[in-house]
C-alpha cells in the first residue's frame, strides 16, 4: 500500500473509518481504501441523519456491497450536522475515491480531544499488518 492509500492528514479508528479535521469542531467521516477494498463494489450506503446524536462505537450507517453488509460506527462523539448526498445516486464514489467525495457524513464534536484517541497514518497501517 502507497502513503496515499492513507494521507498523513488523517486521523483512523481500528474499525477502518477516517476523520478529516475541518474548520472548528466539525469533522468529515468516512471510510479507508482498506475497507473499501475488503468490502468491493459497493452498491447502497445508509447514514446517519442529520441532527442524531452519535457515540464513539455506534453503529450509525451501512454499507452495503456486492459481498456483504458492513455498519459505519461514529468514531466520535457529537452531533450530526451534514451527509453526503452524492452517495444516494452514486454509492461506488467510496470505491473510487474514498477520502474524497466518497466521504460520508460531517459531526459536530461534543469534545475535540477526543482526537487525540484517534490514530495517525503510521499507527494505522502498522495495525494492517
Amino acid at each position: 500500500m502507497s502513503d496515499l492509500d492513507y494521507p498523513a492528514d488523517l486521523r483512523y479508528t481500528s474499525d477502518h473509518e477516517w476523520v478529516r479535521v475541518g474548520e472548528g469542531d466539525v469533522v468529515r467521516i468516512g471510510i479507508t481504501a482498506f475497507a473499501q477494498d475488503a468490502l468491493g463494489d459497493v452498491v447502497y450506503v445508509s447514514l446517519p441523519a442529520v441532527g442524531d446524536t452519535v457515540a464513539p462505537g455506534d453503529a450509525c450507517g451501512e454499507v452495503e456491497s456486492t459481498k456483504s453488509v458492513s455498519d459505519v460506527y461514529a468514531p466520535l462523539a457529537g452531533e450530526v450536522t451534514a451527509t453526503n448526498a452524492a452517495l444516494d445516486a452514486s454509492p461506488e464514489l467510496i470505491n473510487t475515491d474514498p477520502y474524497g467525495e466518497g466521504w460520508m457524513f460531517e459531526v459536530r464534536l461534543a469534545d475535540t480531544s477526543a482526537l487525540d484517541g484517534l490514530l495517525d497514518a503510521e499507527a494505522y497501517k502498522a495495525g494492517l499488518s
